[in-house]
């Protein structure tokens, strides 16, 4: 058995052994725990198999694993690579191709939409179902938020060290390879927030006034948080999670950005009895980043679509009510709710917007999906609502 053979083989191991209970990559950790005669290049080829073969979701399920690892890894490529050129000598050669070109070449038949993904129906208005789905071949950018106008300061050290990247026209967003690890490159992390280019759209809906009383209700490691303190230093900040454990990370990032002056609480958000915590206080503006299926993010997580059950887009919905419920009530005439998730499903989305305008004074003023796909980026969603005066 050759080197390439045997990669196939244990990726196809760790396929079928794998059921979805922690993240993939926690699983390929143990795995190659369990095996330590496997180099680093061995660790580094099986990932990538493994990750392509999630890449191609419910498509060609029922195919032979070490067959569908081979057409994924030539559907997911657009190099050539050493396995494809001792395994299939004329698809490598025909790596940079366009995607129906590939297909062609297979002989795999059309790749469609609802076959990849099989949840198009759920998704929200607006949508390219098909160029959504034709995404999942290719893992999103890495990005970074620049901070504190260190944008040419930043591009240099990356053109010292060789590393591609691209600016984006807004000179805050920057987009890198995969694997880039900016921490050794950039070691002041005041200078940059490491951040998706969609979610640092989402920031463009806050507007923050000097002075103002915000609360980022379901704040998690800070990211929204950070990037309102960014645009107005003199807000006056609550955040809030469920889990202490997280805000204690959060605190630990915020310090390593520099960010002062906020108030942290533990708060569950679900309970009933939680708007008795709150007293008289009223917002200029909620961050309301709510839980959500993840299903705009799952491009760097592919195994999630294939672990993914209709039946939990509802469950998130009832949890986005529950807490929206018990937050929106607390924004002050004239204030505004964003409300953010990082899912593609109208349930999710436009429904929750017609929920709160329905349960509420609030009222839409602008916002929606925010298609990362067409750019490398995850999918999100984000609207700004208004409470009338």
């Amino acid at each position: 058995m050759t080197r390439w053979e045997s990669y196939l083989v244990s990726a196809a191991k760790v396929i079928n052994a794998y059921k979805g209970e922690l993240p993939l990559h926690h699983f390929l950790k143990a795995f190659f725990k369990q095996h330590p005669q496997m180099g680093s290049r061995d660790r580094r080829w099986i990932s990538q198999l493994v990750y392509h073969y999630f890449r191609l979701g419910w498509w060609k399920k029922n195919m032979e694993v070490s067959e569908r690892l081979l057409l994924a890894t030539f559907l997911c490529e657009q190099k050539p690579n050493d396995l494809l050129a001792q395994l299939q000598p004329a698809w490598n050669e025909q790596i940079s191709a366009p995607v129906s070109e590939k297909l062609a070449l297979s002989g795999a038949g059309d790749l469609i939409a609802d076959q990849l993904f099989p949840f198009t129906g759920e998704l929200s208005a607006g949508i390219d179902a098909n160029a959504f789905a034709l995404s999942y071949l290719q893992q999103p950018h890495f990005f970074i938020r620049i901070r504190h106008n260190k944008q040419d300061k930043i591009q240099a050290i990356l053109k010292q060290a060789n590393v591609p990247f691209e600016l984006h026209e807004n000179r805050t967003t920057l987009a890198l390879p995969n694997g880039t690890k900016i921490e050794e490159l950039i070691p002041d992390k005041s200078w940059y927030e490491v951040q998706d280019a969609s979610s640092q759209q989402t920031g463009l809906l806050f507007t923050p006034a000097k002075g103002q009383r915000w609360w980022d209700c379901c704040a998690a490691s800070g990211g929204k948080s950070i990037l309102l303190k960014d645009q107005e230093p003199n807000v006056q900040l609550l955040v809030s999670d469920v889990r202490r454990s997280i805000l204690e990370n959060l605190q630990q990032r915020f310090a390593a950005a520099g960010v002062k002056n906020y108030e942290a609480r533990v708060a569950d958000l679900t309970n009933p009895a939680f708007p008795g915590t709150m007293g008289n206080v009223k917002f200029d503006g909620i961050i309301l980043d709510a839980p959500c299926s993840g299903s705009g993010t799952w491009g760097r997580t592919p195994e999630s679509l294939s672990f993914f059950k209709k039946e939990e887009i509802q469950r998130y919905q009832d949890l986005q009510k529950r807490i929206a419920d018990n937050v929106i009530h607390f924004v002050k005439p004239g204030g505004t709710l964003i409300y953010i998730t990082c899912s593609v499903f109208k349930k999710e989305n436009e429904d929750m917007v017609a929920f709160i305008e329905a349960n509420s004074d609030l009222r839409k003023e602008e916002g929606g999906v925010i298609p990362g796909y067409g750019s490398g980026a995850d999918t999100m969603f984000a609207v700004k609502f208004r409470r009338n005066v």
